[in-house]
């Protein structure tokens, strides 16, 4: 492990290096206090999807098939290797069966419509993030590659996980000889309890194939680590950045970006393409269930971004860029 990556570790936890005090990193209390304390707009019970997801048998070079599922669960289909990221079918972001947020829609791809899966990325191991049974299913059906953050192999052993890579901030796989996967920092937090916080990593991934640059979110807060990716990874072509989950500020501001703060993000990645997720499918703060579409077009324009280089996708509903 280089210095670099210890700046974000006392061998016991990990902590944002990025946040100058330890009371900005949030707790499980905190978290408590906010859902419980925080009047919330009401969402309704369900909504239909409207899409038809066109999953693709062949992708040309220097095309990337995108197909939105829900939330920050996508399927990213390039030449040759089909990728899932943070990949979440349950009905319920929670431990538990009868309790926590659960779903409004239902995904927008059915597992049994899934093409075979090379590769699945995990950012960290929150409950909307890192769901054991569908990562189990995807296991038995498939055996991809996974990708999950440093700490989190105590959960994927338990699965029976074996292709499994734990990686550190800015440590790098290759995928095959077109592809390689590195995981880079963000600023947020993990813990599936009471007693694991802090104890697993969390970050974001960069995808180079071929000479594309693709960067997933996972999630985070807004700070210098956009820049940083930049920095080392030049221009992007793609970039999925997370718009919702941002009301109340006083606890989502360090932890979850607001759509003005994604398209920030979007400039300081310079991505000739972004996409918005994060929002939409399971209620996990005070906002609206369209705000984030809405807040989102103001922010671009206000920032006079354009129009069609950072959209939302409709749950099933699939894009091919060319990358």
């Amino acid at each position: 492990m280089t210095e670099q990556n210890h700046k974000h570790t006392d061998g016991q936890r990990f902590y944002n290096p990025t946040l100058k005090n330890s009371t900005d990193q949030k707790s499980f209390w905190q978290g408590l206090r906010m859902w419980y304390s925080t009047p919330k707009a009401k969402w309704p019970k369900h909504v239909s999807n409207i899409a038809v997801p066109q999953i693709q048998n062949n992708v040309a070079e220097k095309h990337i098939a995108v197909t939105f599922v829900n939330h920050v669960t996508f399927l990213l289909q390039l030449p040759g290797l089909n990728i899932l990221t943070d990949p979440v079918w349950c009905k319920r972001a929670s431990p538990f069966s009868y309790l926590g947020p659960m779903r409004v829609r239902d995904p927008g791809v059915s597992l049994d419509q899934l093409p075979p899966i090379d590769l699945v990325l995990i950012s960290h191991n929150h409950y909307d993030h890192l769901d054991t049974k569908t990562i189990q299913y995807l296991n038995n059906k498939f055996n991809p590659q996974f990708c999950i953050a440093m700490g989190d192999n105590r959960i994927t052993r338990k699965l029976g996980i074996k292709n499994c890579q734990e990686m550190d901030w800015w440590q790098s796989l290759s995928i095959n000889a077109q592809t390689q996967i590195t995981f880079t920092p963000m600023q947020h937090w993990s813990g599936r309890g009471l007693f694991d916080q802090y104890k697993s990593l969390w970050g974001s991934y960069v995808i180079e194939h071929n000479g594309s640059k693709i960067f997933f979110g996972g999630d985070g807060g807004y700070c210098t680590h956009f820049h940083d990716i930049h920095t080392k990874f030049g221009d992007f072509d793609l970039a999925f950045i997370g718009i919702g989950s941002y009301e109340p500020r006083w606890f989502m501001k360090n932890m979850h970006t607001n759509p003005e703060e994604a398209v920030l993000i979007h400039k300081d990645l310079h991505a000739k393409q972004s996409i918005g997720m994060h929002f939409g499918t399971f209620q996990l703060s005070a906002e609206g269930i369209d705000q984030p579409v809405i807040d989102l077009q103001r922010a671009k324009d206000k920032h006079s971004i354009v129009e069609t280089s950072f959209i939302t996708l409709n749950e099933g509903e699939t894009r091919i860029f060319k990358i």
